[in-house]
């Protein structure tokens, strides 16, 4: 029997994609399970004195059946590879283009 994913494990899964070699920089990926929010940021590597500033590549969070992404600062949209991964653009906001997210309550994404 085929196992279906669940909407938290394609966002995680095609955030932490974006998690990889880089040029002159470090990438990292963090998760928060709990509030269900995942994040890529790129360090440049070091040097002295440093002429870029660490900075968030993307992030993405889930609040009950919506994807809310802060921030994509690529050239590959993260809201196209989670469209390419079954989640429809109607469940997608952009918020960091301008699109207003739902309010939260504090008990709906846990």
């Amino acid at each position: 029997m085929e196992r279906v994913e669940t909407l938290v494990e394609i966002v995680q899964r095609e955030v932490e994609d974006y998690h990889g070699p880089a040029l002159k920089a470090t990438t990292y990926y963090f998760e928060n399970r709990k509030n269900q929010e995942y994040v890529v940021v790129m360090v440049p590597d070091y040097e002295y004195p440093r002429k870029y500033r660490a900075d968030v590549v993307v992030m993405a969070r889930v609040v009950g059946s919506t994807v809310i992404i802060d921030e994509d600062t690529t050239d590959r949209p993260l809201y196209k590879e989670l469209m390419r991964a079954g989640i429809p653009r109607d469940q997608i906001i952009l918020a960091y283009a301008g699109e207003t997210a739902p309010k939260i309550s504090s008990q709906e994404n846990q």
